[in-house]
């Protein structure tokens, strides 16, 4: 999967390409040599500090954030360089980015929807990453139905008082801050009546419990606020707006960076392939078929992305992000199966390190992708986004 197969090549893009591949050549040694292939989903526990001293460097360097105005502290890359970034990043082995939240989801929904004041307050220690955030929108009653959320807020006296219960809070354990969709307007329903706070999670309001999952990791948490409190004017957008502003945040999640994520789902697939080879399972006609439609589910998800990717916008949604989650999430669900069908009877056996789960690379690979296609928004409700929003069929009938 190389950006020159989609992408428009300029000699501009060429130099940009070869300046990112000098320097990750350059900077992935001595100290951060071995974090290569480091973290991602379901392997966040793996050498967090270095990987965070790893993001410092790379933004002392002008490498983070590249996408951002300049106005704003980022290079003003071009859709075609961030594109080039991330896939070169990819390509490199590059550990997977602990500073995700702020620079690719809060830091483009504050440049969208933020008061110069707020911009001015949190984009800086996001470039910089100073400041570590998660995401607070799925709570027990609601999944990923957002407009169900019952965390409430409400204005006393100068800041907001928080209360109600987050879960699958991603590095939550980790985040200095949150950004709350909580419902502001009591009696409201659905997406009426909804405000996206910044919430500061060090604070006797607030506490983080780790949910072990079946890697045995604990990348996700419960999050619950008890009073937890804000200042009035870290409201995102105006109070009872916090739908839109959500909604644009999921569009800047489906963004340039899942080119890069594409890269590490070939490369998983390149690795089972490789097995298949040495175990014997090619030869078997069936297994051969779903390899190859592995392959070929990998070019759609990357010409669906590069088709959309110069349509994002934060205000609108026209289904392509929800397109895009369905693409990805089942596809890379079905790898983790192949996986172990490739694999075989020793798919059963805990054959890893035990002083890390006892779990090989494919079979993490195949556990935690259970979860693909529920976090984020789960297939589910991209399915009716389409519906609705998109083709304009009667919406679901709720309670």
């Amino acid at each position: 999967m190389d950006a020159s197969q989609s992408l428009p090549s300029t000699s501009e893009d060429a130099r940009f390409a070869a300046e990112v591949r000098e320097w990750l050549a350059d900077n992935l040694t001595g100290e951060f040599a071995d974090l290569r292939g480091r973290g991602g989903p379901g392997r966040e526990h793996e050498a967090f500090e270095e990987r965070l001293a790893w993001d410092r460097h790379m933004a002392a360097a002008g490498w983070n954030c590249i996408g951002w105005p300049t106005e704003f502290g980022g290079r003003g890359a071009t859709i075609n360089q961030q594109v080039i970034f991330h896939e070169e990043y990819a390509k490199a082995d590059a550990p997977a980015r602990v500073s995700h939240f702020g620079e690719n989801l809060l830091g483009p929904t504050l440049i969208a929807f933020g008061t110069p004041k707020q911009q001015e307050r949190f984009l800086p220690k996001i470039v910089d990453v100073s400041e570590l955030w998660c995401q607070g929108y799925s709570e027990p009653g609601a999944g990923s139905d957002l407009a169900a959320v019952s965390t409430s807020a409400h204005l006393d006296g100068d800041q907001w008082s928080v209360n109600g219960q987050k879960v699958w809070t991603s590095l939550a354990h980790t985040a200095d801050w949150c950004f709350v969709v909580a419902r502001t307007e009591p009696g409201s329903k659905r997406h009426k009546g909804l405000s996206y706070l910044l919430v500061p999670m060090h604070q006797p309001g607030v506490e983080i419990r780790p949910i072990v999952q079946l890697t045995a990791t604990s990348e996700f948490n419960e999050v619950f606020f008890d009073d937890a409190r804000t200042d009035a004017d870290l409201v995102v957008g105006e109070p009872g707006d916090g739908w839109r502003v959500a909604m644009g945040t999921l569009t800047f999640e489906r963004g340039v960076s899942t080119l890069g994520q594409q890269i590490g789902f070939a490369r998983e697939l390149s690795g089972i392939i490789e097995l298949a080879e040495r175990n014997g399972a090619a030869t078997d006609p069936i297994i051969r078929e779903k390899l190859t439609r592995a392959e070929i589910g990998l070019r759609v998800m990357r010409s669906h992305a590069m088709r959309t990717l110069a349509n994002v916008d934060a205000t609108t949604n026209g289904g392509e992000a929800s397109v895009a989650k369905l693409l990805w999430a089942n596809w890379h669900r079905g790898l983790g199966e192949l996986a172990m069908e490739v694999t075989g009877a020793q798919s059963i056996v805990a054959a890893g390190d035990p002083d890390d789960g006892g779990l090989t690379d494919l079979q993490r690979l195949y556990l935690f992708t259970r979860s693909d296609t529920i976090y984020g928004g789960s297939n589910e409700v991209q399915r009716n986004i389409i519906a609705e929003r998109v083709l304009g069929l009667p919406r679901e009938a709720r309670a």
